[in-house]
């Protein structure tokens, strides 16, 4: 069953030292409860995405705080979804099939992380936690340090120097960086970035997980994101701009890095290609997307897992411009994705989902792309393990 987006609503991204993960639910659930103008006691449950309030905030058993949104919501079901990096479209995936199922009519979906209440050490320690840890956390291998493993099988595989990979890379951060200041709701709203500056190491650019900079790492961020989600018909009797969720796929690689070419996202693509499927397109049909940019490198593995050009040549495409650019066919990021506008990480998800439905509805937070009907959602967990993959459609 295809089901409508009815509300939505994303909080700033950034590091919100004045607001708890408790009110960060709270203004998220009132916000897309409000956007899709009904009353609370009409939800019939909350489906929450969220990776780990228990190792940021010393906080399990997070979705019952859903209760507090409205004294509606009291004694309606709430459930919370992990997948990593991916914990919001699990829980849009737990809400489509509740309502498939018709054990639900209108959800409340919500994505949420604090994470900036840890220092360094202990964000990259609670985020290791989603590698393989026996072989991986334990080992002292960290997420730059995965994707950074990424970056150098891509340019073995295909005998790209570093000089070309780091101009490549550098694109995406630069390309991103400027989407954001477009967007005031985005970590680096008020923080523009350059080509010039991402592609050396420098003081304030210094190497992360050789071959990845600073600038080629996503951000430290907290946020909260939710939709309101409802039978299609349902959401068009009540909605004159309505968009749906028409497919969305999951599909799981090994969790060990050892097991997987890392040079192309073989589950990232599959999960892509069977939405597109699902939904009756191709990658020519889809005009606008938001991906996964964790890491630089996995923007490029983006676009060739989309279709938007072959295995290999995702450098070669944002080097040539157009497409994937604000002004292109299908602009990517144009939120300014995790490396402008943040990544909570449970938030992710939902956001990605919220920003690309706000595009087709005409009522973009940020840039706008050309009059799209048709867009993609690409959110990954772990080092391209958990692949989740959805289109939208503009269907009134």
């Amino acid at each position: 069953m295809s089901v409508g987006i009815l509300g939505s609503y994303s909080s700033r991204f950034g590091k919100l030292e004045n607001t708890s993960i408790y009110d960060l639910i709270v203004e998220a659930g009132r916000g897309a409860i409000a956007d899709a103008g009904i009353a609370a006691k009409e939800i019939d449950g909350i489906w929450m995405g969220n990776f780990s309030a228990g190792a940021f905030n010393n906080q399990e058993h997070i979705a019952a705080w859903g209760v507090e949104i409205d004294p509606a919501l009291l004694y309606k079901p709430c459930t919370r979804a992990e997948v990593a990096c991916a914990s919001g479209s699990a829980a849009v995936r737990g809400a489509r099939l509740a309502i498939g199922a018709g054990e639900a009519r209108f959800v409340l979906v919500i994505g949420v992380e604090k994470m900036t209440m840890l220092d360094r050490e202990g964000v990259t320690h609670a985020l290791a936690m989603a590698s393989y840890w026996p072989e991986e956390g334990s080992k002292g291998l960290t997420f730059p340090g995965l994707f950074g493993m990424w970056s150098k099988a891509y340019r073995e595989h295909y005998g790209y120097t570093d000089e070309q990979m780091d101009l490549w890379q550098a694109m995406v951060h630069a390309k991103n960086r400027d989407n954001a200041t477009h967007n005031e709701l985005a970590h680096m709203y008020t923080k523009p970035s350059s080509l010039e500056f991402a592609l050396h190491v420098s003081e304030k650019n210094p190497l992360v997980a050789d071959p990845l900079k600073l600038t080629d790492c996503s951000l430290v961020s907290d946020g909260a994101a939710a939709m309101v989600l409802g039978p299609i018909e349902d959401v068009k009797a009540l909605k004159d701009h309505t968009v749906e969720i028409t497919s969305q796929t999951l599909v799981t690689d090994h969790m060990q890095s050892g097991k997987r070419d890392l040079w192309h996202n073989v589950a990232g693509r599959m999960a892509i290609e069977s939405a597109y499927d699902k939904a009756g397109i191709t990658a020519s049909d889809v005009d606008c997307a938001e991906v996964h940019d964790c890491f630089t490198i996995n923007e490029l593995l983006s676009y060739e897992a989309m279709g938007l050009c072959a295995e290999g040549d995702g450098g070669r495409l944002i080097e040539r411009g157009g497409v994937v650019q604000p002004d292109g066919s299908c602009p990517v990021n144009l939120s300014g994705g995790l490396i402008g506008k943040g990544h909570p990480v449970g938030a992710t998800g939902v956001s990605m989902h919220v920003y690309v439905a706000r595009q087709l509805e005409g009522r973009p937070l940020g840039l706008g792309a050309k009059n799209p009907e048709v867009g993609v959602v690409m959110n990954v967990g772990g080092s391209n393990v958990s692949n989740f993959a959805s289109v939208l459609k503009r269907v009134k």
